[in-house]
């Protein structure tokens, strides 16, 4: 029986990523980590946002999802908006988890209704007042944006 002294490797060293490059990328991975996290500790606001942008139109919302992808969405007055499918709503019904997350973090009302907001330049986002949670919705796709606007423009 041989013993081998040295670990078998599938690639040819020449193919092999240089360990120099291996530690310096994950020294910057640590050196990013490093300054997120001194800049969070020391309560410095984010930088880069986009500007809130002029109010153009505002409807509140209820949404209901379950873990199959279905959702449904009524209006303030319990009107239904829309009833997704199982296999159409999984955007909406991703969303109000991520709304019924943050709400029980915070032990705030999960029944309250979440803002579908439009702004200047076309920006569409979605605002929960009971724990400040937002999300620009054009950075999930056109699809969902529509998705979206839809509603807002139904009266």
């Amino acid at each position: 029986m041989s013993t081998r002294t040295q670990p078998r490797i599938h690639a040819k060293p020449e193919e092999l990523v240089p360990l120099i490059l291996v530690r310096v990328m994950f020294g910057l991975v640590g050196l990013i980590l490093l300054i997120v996290s001194i800049a969070t500790f020391a309560g410095r606001e984010p930088d880069s946002q986009p500007p809130a942008g002029k109010l153009l139109a505002e409807r509140a919302i209820y949404l209901s999802g379950d873990a199959s992808g279905a959702a449904r969405v009524l209006d303030a007055t319990g009107t239904v908006l829309a009833d997704f499918p199982a296999d159409k709503g999984g955007f909406v019904a991703g969303i109000e988890r991520v709304i019924a997350r943050e709400r029980g973090k915070s032990g705030a009302d999960t029944t309250a209704p979440v803002l579908l907001q439009l702004r200047e330049g076309n920006r569409l986002s979605l605002n929960d007042p009971v724990t400040g949670w937002s999300a620009e919705l054009m950075g999930f796709g056109a699809s969902n944006t529509r998705t979206f606007a839809r509603l807002l423009g139904q009266p």
